[in-house]
């Protein structure tokens, strides 16, 4: 569905958008009981293999370690010099490092980059990470419609 007011991203719009990586919140979902979590991440992108990949802090105190099992969606967006962009992405992670070194899943990591954003308590060398790969169930992009004069 469309309105007046967006348009969907065409594929290409949509991969230019995205390009190799950048910033945005994934959503791990929750029980009935319980709000889903949110966290921003940086995110890298392979427009080849329509995959993302995450490379997450996982400290074994951290909820997320319960949380990486169930399904995500994930939201990036920006404002840019023709107005708003936003892509959403649902799935499921899968962890880079239970795939085999010649699988899609590792290969899909040499043509991307996560931005290194630090927001931690503790150096960076000190925390453990973990890469994961999402390929999109379901993927849309929108963009802010032009005005009408």
């Amino acid at each position: 569905m469309q309105d007046s007011r967006w348009h969907q991203l065409s594929g290409s719009e949509l991969e230019e958008f995205l390009g190799r990586g950048g910033t945005g919140v994934i959503t791990f979902g929750a029980a009935t009981d319980t709000a889903p979590a949110s966290i921003p991440v940086s995110y890298g992108y392979n427009a080849d293999i329509e995959a993302f990949y995450f490379r997450l802090s996982l400290p074994p105190e951290s909820r997320k370690v319960e949380l990486v099992d169930r399904p995500v969606s994930f939201v990036t967006y920006a404002e840019t010099d023709d107005g708003w962009r936003s892509v959403v992405a649902t799935g499921g992670l899968e962890a880079v490092e239970e795939a085999s070194y010649d699988s899609t899943t590792v290969q899909g990591m040499w043509g991307i980059e996560i931005p290194e954003v630090d927001v931690f308590e503790q150096p960076r060398d000190e925390l453990t990470f973990r890469d994961f790969q999402l390929t999109p169930e379901t993927l849309s992009g929108r963009k802010e419609a032009p005005s009408e004069p």
